[in-house]
């Protein structure tokens, strides 16, 4: 679920009572111009015009653009991609990855949606000014990854898993894969191929042979 942050009255006019604006709705907004075009392609006059605020608007309600990038990442992570934590709750671990790299696919071809990862795209040819901005992301990246690899272990624990199996590696390796997606979805594969992609990888699913 979104975290609502309510509305604001930061805009303001010349004249008259400030200007009231939604939160959530400027949020949203923002969140798809970085969706496009990642921290450093989304330029303020972009961000303003999407969110329908002035510059001291902006500010005023959100911070500097790095704050509004994070929170956006925040939008994003318990929204469009709500799917990688709701995962991690199914019964199988061949369950959490399937579900992982099916609601990754789903998230990448819906129509409204922009091209490709947020969590891909958002930090793509970062400069020194987004330098915080990718370091975060990339965190964000392993945290995901670091929940799928305990999840894993703890299947390992239940029997669920080989006992042999590496926990990290095969952690790794659906990370690999759900952001290997991503980019082949900012480059145009249709939803068909993406499915058969993931349909390949459960294949080498340890122990996926033998349950089939």
């Amino acid at each position: 679920m979104y975290h609502s942050v309510k509305k604001a009255r930061f805009d303001p006019v010349p004249t008259g009572r400030p200007r009231e604006f939604d939160l959530d709705q400027a949020l949203d907004q923002a969140l798809k111009v970085f969706w496009r075009k990642g921290f450093e392609g989304a330029s303020l006059p972009d961000l303003t015009a999407a969110m329908g605020v002035s510059r001291p608007s902006l500010y005023a309600a959100f911070g500097n653009k790095e704050e509004l990038f994070r929170l956006a990442m925040e939008r994003y992570l318990a929204g469009p991609a709500c799917h990688i934590h709701e995962a991690l709750a199914e019964p199988t671990a061949r369950a959490v990855a399937e579900r992982w790299l099916r609601g990754t696919i789903k998230l990448l071809t819906h129509p409204k949606n922009p091209r490709g990862c947020f969590m891909v795209q958002g930090a793509l040819a970062c400069g020194e000014a987004g330098d915080a901005v990718r370091k975060e992301m990339a965190k964000q990246r392993a945290k995901g990854e670091a929940a799928l690899r305990q999840r894993f272990e703890r299947a390992k624990a239940e029997g669920d898993l080989p006992a042999d199996c590496n926990a990290a590696d095969l952690a790794r390796y659906i990370a690999a894969i759900n952001f290997g997606l991503s980019v082949q979805a900012a480059g145009g594969a249709k939803r068909a191929q993406l499915e058969r992609v993931a349909e390949l990888a459960l294949q080498a699913w340890p122990g996926a042979r033998a349950s089939a």
